[in-house]
C-alpha cells in the first residue's frame, strides 16, 4: 500500500502566493483587487524577506534628462548579452507606473531640497535615476507599505509541493505547525526570493533556500541561468563571519566613496571607465584579484570624505558601528558576498511559466532583465513590475479544476547543509574553473541521502520541562523544515553546478578562471529541467525566444 501524506488541514483558493516579499505582495494585492481569493505562504515572519534589507533602492526612469532607451542600454550593457531586450524594454517601462502604485499605497520616498523625489546613481547607471527612502532603507519602506495592506497571510507555513494534474496546477501541499496541509488552488505564484545559502556568506537572510527553484523543477518547468550568481561586491566583512552578513550599498560609491586596498591604491582604477561604479561582476573580480595578489581577505571602502553619512546612510552607519567601525573616521573592511540570483525559473514578462498555472516573479524568476548580470537596483523593479502582472495573469486560472485526493509521500535527496555551504563556497564564487565545479558536484553527491518528507516529520521525544511524560506526538515542523530546505538547497546546487560546467566562458557574473571572455556560440540561455527518472538534464534557449515559446503553449 502506497504511503500518503496525512493532512491535518485544508484549505481552497483562486491563488497561492509563496512568498511575502515585494513580488509576492504585489501579485497578491492585484489578484486581490480583481476578485480572486488569495492565501500568501510564509515559511517566516512578516519582515523575514530579502526585500525588507534591500538597501540602494528602486531604479526608475527619471522624469527629465532620462529615458526608457537609456536605462535599456544600461541594463543590456549590465547583462552582456544574455538580456531579452524586449523584456527589458517592457519591464523597464512599466517602473513609473509600479512605483506611483507603491506611493499610493503609503510607501515614502526621499525627497531632495526641491521637494521632489530625490535620485541618486548606482554602478552600471548612465545617470541618477535610483530612488530610496530612509537614506539606505528603501527595502524596509516597500515591505512596510505592502504590509500595511492587510492581505492574507499563513505565516510560518512552507509550501513543500506543487501539485499538477494534466491540465496544470492543482495544489500545494503545505506545512505549519499544524502538520501538513493541503491548498486547493488552480493557480501558484513562485516569490521565494533567492539561493544566498548556497554560500556561507551572503547577503540574504536565512530562508534564502532555493525554494522555489526547487519547487518548479519538481513541478516539471524549466529554470535558466542558474550559474550567473551576483556577488556583491562590498559586502561588510569581519574576520570568521558567516550567514547572513550586511552589504555596504553601492549608493555609497555613487555619493563618492572609493574602493582601496591596503596601502591605500585604488582597486578599480584601470579596470573599467565607470571605476568604483562599473557593474557588480566587474567590481566582484576586480576585489578578487586584489585580494589574491595581496594575499587579503578584503579590501577597503573609503567614505571618511562623504559629509553627513550617518543621516544619508543610517542602516549602513548602524552595521559598521555593531562591528566596532566609525565609517566617519576609519576604512570599511568589505569582501564580495553572495548577493542575488540572476537566473531562475523560466518566464514571461507576466510571470507565466511551461507549466499552466504555476507562475514565478521577483528574485526567483528568470524573465530575460538581467541576463548574465544584474543592473543595481533593477531588483526591486522587476518585483513591482512583473508582480503586479503575474498577479492578473493568474485571473486566466480561475475556475480551472482543483480536485485533489490522496497525496502520495514523494522522497527528496539531499545533503547536509554544510556540505553544500562549503563545496558552493570553495569552488562556485566570484571566480571557479571547471576542475573545481566538478569538484563540488562529486562532493554534494557523495553526501546526498534520500528522505521522505513523512520521515522527517516524525514526532520526537521532548522530555517537559516538569520531568513528566515522553512528548511523544508532537509534530517536528523545525526539522521538516530544515530537511525540505536542505533538499531545495541540494537540488539547485546541482543545478547551478552542471550549467556552470557547460558554460565555458566568462560572461557577466559567471567567471571561468581558464576561459577569459565571452565566447559567441555560447550566447544562449542554459535550462534546466528534472527527468523523470530525477536526472537533471541540460538544454540551449536562445536569447529573445522565452515569451515565444511560453506564450504559444
Amino acid at each position: 500500500m502506497t504511503a500518503t501524506v496525512p493532512v491535518s488541514w485544508e484549505a481552497e483558493v483562486d491563488l497561492v502566493v509563496i512568498g511575502g516579499g515585494v513580488a509576492g505582495l504585489t501579485a497578491a494585492r492585484t489578484a486581490s483587487l480583481r476578485g480572486l481569493r488569495v492565501l500568501i505562504l510564509s515559511k517566516g515572519g512578516p519582515t523575514d524577506t530579502s526585500t525588507q534589507y534591500a538597501q540602494g533602492g528602486i531604479a526608475v526612469v527619471a522624469p527629465q534628462g532620462d529615458s526608457v532607451d537609456s536605462h535599456v542600454r544600461d541594463t543590456v550593457e549590465a547583462g552582456a548579452g544574455l538580456c531579452e531586450v524586449e523584456a527589458v524594454r517592457s519591464i523597464v517601462a512599466g517602473g513609473q507606473a509600479a512605483v506611483a502604485a507603491l506611493t499610493d499605497l503609503g510607501a515614502v520616498f526621499d525627497l531632495g531640497r526641491d521637494g521632489q523625489i530625490s535620485r541618486t546613481r548606482e554602478g552600471g547607471h548612465s545617470t541618477r535615476r535610483i530612488i530610496h527612502a530612509g537614506g539606505d532603507a528603501t527595502g524596509a519602506e516597500v515591505q512596510r507599505a505592502l504590509n500595511a495592506a492587510g492581505l492574507p497571510v499563513l505565516f510560518g507555513a512552507a509550501a513543500l509541493r506543487v501539485l499538477t494534474g494534466p491540465e496544470g496546477v492543482r495544489g500545494v501541499v503545505a506545512m505549519s505547525d499544524n502538520g501538513f496541509g493541503v491548498v486547493r488552488t488552480p493557480a501558484v505564484l513562485l516569490a521565494t526570493g533567492g539561493l544566498g545559502q548556497l554560500y556561507a556568506s551572503s547577503t540574504n537572510p536565512p530562508g534564502a533556500t532555493g525554494d522555489g527553484v526547487a519547487l518548479a523543477l519538481w513541478a516539471g518547468a524549466a529554470v535558466a541561468d542558474l550559474e550567473f550568481v551576483q556577488f556583491h561586491p562590498t559586502v561588510l566583512y569581519t574576520p570568521g563571519g558567516v550567514g547572513r552578513r550586511p552589504l555596504i550599498s553601492e549608493a555609497v560609491r555613487g555619493e563618492g566613496a572609493i574602493l582601496v586596498d591596503a596601502e591605500g591604491e585604488s582597486v578599480t582604477a584601470g579596470v573599467h571607465p565607470r571605476g568604483d561604479l562599473a557593474p557588480r561582476d566587474v567590481v566582484s573580480r576586480a576585489i578578487a584579484e586584489r585580494m589574491r595578489a595581496t594575499g587579503t581577505d578584503h579590501v577597503f571602502l573609503d567614505a571618511r570624505h562623504i559629509a553627513g553619512f550617518a543621516a544619508r546612510f543610517p542602516t549602513i552607519t548602524a552595521s559598521c558601528l555593531a562591528a566596532g567601525i566609525d565609517p566617519a573616521a576609519q576604512l570599511i573592511p568589505v569582501a564580495p558576498g553572495a548577493h542575488y540570483q540572476c537566473g531562475g525559473v523560466l518566464t514571461d514578462t507576466e510571470g507565466r511559466t511551461e507549466v499552466p498555472g504555476l507562475y514565478a516573479a521577483g528574485e526567483v524568476a528568470r524573465t530575460g532583465l538581467h541576463g548574465a548580470n544584474r543592473l543595481a537596483s533593477n531588483s526591486l523593479l522587476e518585483g513591482l513590475v512583473v508582480g503586479e502582472r503575474a498577479g492578473a495573469a493568474a485571473v486566466e486560472r480561475r475556475g480551472a479544476r482543483t480536485d485533489v485526493e490522496e497525496i502520495p509521500a514523494w522522497t527528496v535527496d539531499f545533503a547536509e547543509r554544510a556540505v553544500v555551504q562549503q563545496a558552493m563556497t570553495e569552488h562556485a564564487s566570484v571566480v571557479r574553473d571547471g576542475a573545481g565545479l566538478g569538484i563540488a558536484l562529486a562532493r554534494i553527491d557523495a553526501a546526498r541521502s534520500v528522505v521522505s518528507p513523512l520521515d522527517a516529520a516524525a514526532p520526537r521525544a521532548v522530555q517537559p520541562l516538569d520531568g513528566t511524560g515522553s512528548g511523544e506526538g508532537v509534530f517536528d515542523a523545525a526539522r521538516t523544515l530544515r530537511r525540505i530546505e536542505d533538499a531545495a538547497l541540494t537540488l539547485t546546487a546541482r543545478a547551478l553546478l552542471i550549467a556552470a560546467a557547460d558554460r565555458a566562458e566568462s560572461r557577466g557574473c559567471h567567471t571561468r578562471s581558464e576561459y577569459p571572455g565571452p565566447v559567441e556560440d555560447q550566447r544562449h540561455s542554459t535550462a534546466v529541467r528534472l527527468g523523470a527518472d530525477g536526472a537533471l538534464g541540460l538544454s540551449t534557449v536562445a536569447v529573445d525566444a522565452v515569451a515565444v515559446s511560453i506564450g504559444a503553449r
